[in-house]
């Protein structure tokens, strides 16, 4: 297997990305959307992200975009601005090949150096131990369930929270951040 370059998303890359992201939404649980973003709104997103300064990375083997991930606000409301979600999807036939942790290894330095303090991994869960496993390889810890809170092809959902400081050593309690 090539080598995998990890680098900044493109608008180019987004035909791939909302590809990536299609199959999941079609296919499984993963993801709650029941309807893929077209690439105009992946457009979008991108330019947000940009604008805040958060990282959109894309994973490319041989030419092709063969994952992507992002951290994107936990939430709306203000006083969450320094708390990121992550996300990260890799092409169908590219698991298990340390593409997602890679993407993830450079994702939590972005975010890092974007002023992010807390990193949160909302996995749903599927049966398989392999995104919470990749989490926990990368020092995230159980944060919580969330039980029934999903449901899609026919089938309720529980979602795992997951959580990850990205400043070692410090809650994050004892500081007042800078001053947005």
């Amino acid at each position: 297997m090539p080598e995998a370059t990890i680098r900044p998303a493109r608008r180019d890359d987004l035909t791939a990305v909302a590809e990536i992201y299609a199959h999941y939404v079609a296919g499984t649980v993963i993801t709650f959307e029941e309807t893929p973003p077209t690439v105009a709104d992946w457009g979008q997103r991108l330019d947000d992200l940009t604008r805040r300064g958060l990282p959109f990375l894309v994973a490319e083997t041989a030419g092709e975009v063969a994952g992507y991930a992002y951290a994107g606000p936990w939430r709306p409301k203000p006083a969450y601005r320094y708390t990121v979600e992550d996300s990260i999807y890799l092409a169908p036939g590219r698991t298990g090949q340390g593409l997602g942790g890679a993407l993830l290894e450079a994702l939590l330095a972005g975010a890092t150096a974007a002023g992010a303090r807390q990193m949160i991994a909302v996995i749903a869960d599927t049966g398989s131990d392999a995104s919470a496993a990749l989490h926990r390889r990368f020092g995230f810890s159980e944060a919580g369930r969330l039980a029934d809170v999903g449901f899609k092809h026919d089938r309720w959902v529980d979602t795992l929270l997951m959580q990850r400081a990205l400043h070692p050593g410090t809650s994050g309690r004892a500081e007042r951040p800078d001053p947005v």
